[in-house]
Formats: structure tokens, C-alpha cells, sequence
């Protein structure tokens, strides 16, 4: 993983397991609500949970 993180924002899980992300992903990844898709993944050896916009969205 790049270790040129950009720190965005912190929020706590909601308990129906949502979380919500910062206004600024809109801006900074070009993302639509409803429409731009993430894929997840858990970095075990950093303990980190990444989200990758998914290029290949349906816009």
C-alpha cells in the first residue's frame, strides 16, 4: 500500500454497520452518490481496511 496517505476524516460505525464517508471523497475521487462503487480490502500486516474506487463502475 502507498504510504502517501491523504487523512480525509474519522467516524464511528453506525450500528447498522454503516459508514459514512467524508464529503471530500466526492471531490477528491470524482465520485457520485449512488452511483461509484468501492471495493474493500483488509490489509492485515498495517491493520488497515482500504477502499479502491471501482473503475469500472456503472455510470
Amino acid at each position: 500500500m502507498s504510504k502517501e496517505l491523504i487523512y480525509l476524516d474519522t467516524y464511528i460505525l453506525q450500528k447498522d454497520m454503516r459508514i459514512r464517508l467524508p464529503k471530500s471523497i466526492l471531490a477528491n475521487l470524482n465520485a457520485e452518490k449512488g452511483v461509484t462503487q468501492f471495493k474493500i480490502y483488509y490489509d492485515q500486516s498495517e491493520n488497515h481496511i482500504v477502499l479502491i474506487k471501482d473503475d469500472n463502475d456503472n455510470e
